[in-house]
């Protein structure tokens, strides 16, 4: 644990960007919060695609930019007006510094962590207040951490924007993060899940986590058509779209009239052709989501609370081995979250 002077330990991202390129540090410590702002030890972080996007280069940043979005800590000192938080308190990040409540007010990572700014690969930060929410009640700093990014995104596209209700169906893409909270958040609300993935071992995880169907899109490549059939010709109400371009053309087959899809991922491909005419006339909502505001991370929060639920953590990396943590991403061997502690 550092007290205010000591020196600490970072990851910073050397240029040209890779995994490789990823160098443990030691930073001058941060210093004791000023005017509306919190002292937080940070003790875990979770990995997202938007993350190793920005490792190996696919979204620029400087030279020496600390990476990672998603921390869960513990508030050390609270500057001056702070009346929210206190010291000891247990907090995760936000993920949009300046969106706080109401509509959408972002349309890029400029004011990211680990992307726009300096990011939480650190052991402690000085931030504004609100740049962080308590953490839910009883969870660990690992399993907290897991929120910032992935479990907002699938709260947003779900909840916030999509409006689930009981009986309701949902199509889930994959089994990583934002995936598997999806699955997990419809199925807390009585919606019936579809859940595709290329591993027959992750179907069996997903069955038992409550998928109701699920299919290999490896084996079965017309994917949307099985969906309509397992729907009786009706379609999902809602579909999770993680895979972008590649995915997009067979989650609107899959989709019902005038049903909702969350487009969040370009895990296929940034471009590429969509069936305008398809969309048009089953007259889908089709809605692009960067994560969510603070407002609604502190509902989220409250949900998960209420309903007892944990996230899916596949394996944990120490700080010093975060390359090696994104090695693991990179290779789809994870199931959920990744996650460093601290």
């Amino acid at each position: 644990m550092n007290t205010i002077g000591e020196r600490m330990k970072a990851i910073k991202l050397h240029h040209p960007a890779g995994i490789d390129n990823l160098h443990l540090v030691e930073l001058e410590d941060p210093g004791s919060p000023q005017r509306g702002e919190i002292r937080v030890r940070v003790l875990a972080n979770s990995l997202n695609y938007h993350d190793y996007a920005v490792i190996v280069g696919r979204l620029p940043t400087p030279h020496g930019r600390i990476p990672l979005s998603d921390a869960g800590g513990v508030i050390e000192a609270v500057g001056e007006d702070v009346e929210e938080f206190k010291v000891g308190d247990k907090v995760v990040s936000c993920f949009s510094t300046t969106w706080q409540a109401g509509a959408p007010c972002v349309s890029n990572f400029s004011t990211a962590p680990g992307d726009g700014v300096e990011g939480y690969a650190q052991n402690v930060v000085v931030r504004p207040a609100h740049w962080f929410t308590h953490a839910p009640h009883g969870w660990t700093h690992e399993e907290a951490s897991t929120l910032t990014v992935a479990g907002l995104t699938a709260w947003r596209a779900l909840v916030v924007n999509g409006g689930i209700k009981a009986g309701d169906t949902v199509l889930v893409l994959g089994t990583g993060g934002v995936s598997i909270f999806a699955l997990q958040f419809a199925k807390h609300m009585g919606a019936k899940v579809i859940a595709t993935s290329s591993s027959d071992e992750k179907i069996e995880r997903l069955r038992q986590l409550g998928a109701d169907h699920t299919i290999n899109y490896r084996t079965n490549e017309n994917w949307g058509a099985t969906v309509l059939e397992l729907t009786n010709g009706r379609g999902v109400d809602h579909v999770v779209e993680v895979g972008g371009a590649g995915t997009l053309a067979q989650s609107i087959m899959a989709t019902k009239i005038g049903g909702h899809i969350a487009l969040i991922g370009v895990l296929t491909g940034r471009e590429g052709t969509i069936p305008t005419a398809a969309l048009m006339a089953k007259q889908i909502r089709l809605q692009g989501i960067l994560a969510g505001s603070r407002s609604e991370q502190v509902e989220m929060i409250r949900a998960v609370e209420v309903m007892g639920m944990r996230p899916i953590i596949c394996q944990s990396f120490p700080l010093e081995s975060l390359a090696d943590a994104f090695r693991y991403e990179a290779a789809g061997l994870h199931f959920g979250k990744i996650v460093i502690t601290q």
